[in-house]
């Protein structure tokens, strides 16, 4: 497997999060929404200008920016 940006991701793709790269207020917000290492996911579509990212994870339908997207690190295959 394979390690990539989030942001980077395709449409209907599946990648398992690797770890979050940032620190401080952000990265305990994205922890807090469920996403740590380990977490399985799915990217499941996008806003017409790419911003935001709507990832099937945990059961529930969650939104990043681009910019939190780009803090996280996945395994994809």
């Amino acid at each position: 497997m394979g390690r990539i940006n989030m942001r980077e991701m395709k449409d209907n793709q599946s990648g398992v999060i690797a770890g979050v790269r940032v620190g401080g207020d952000l990265g305990r917000r994205i922890r807090d929404m469920g996403l740590v290492t380990g977490t399985p996911f799915q990217v499941q579509g996008r806003a017409p200008l790419y911003d935001p990212v709507a990832l099937r994870v945990r059961g529930f339908v969650l939104t990043l920016r681009n910019r939190e997207a780009d803090c996280i690190e996945v395994e994809v295959e």
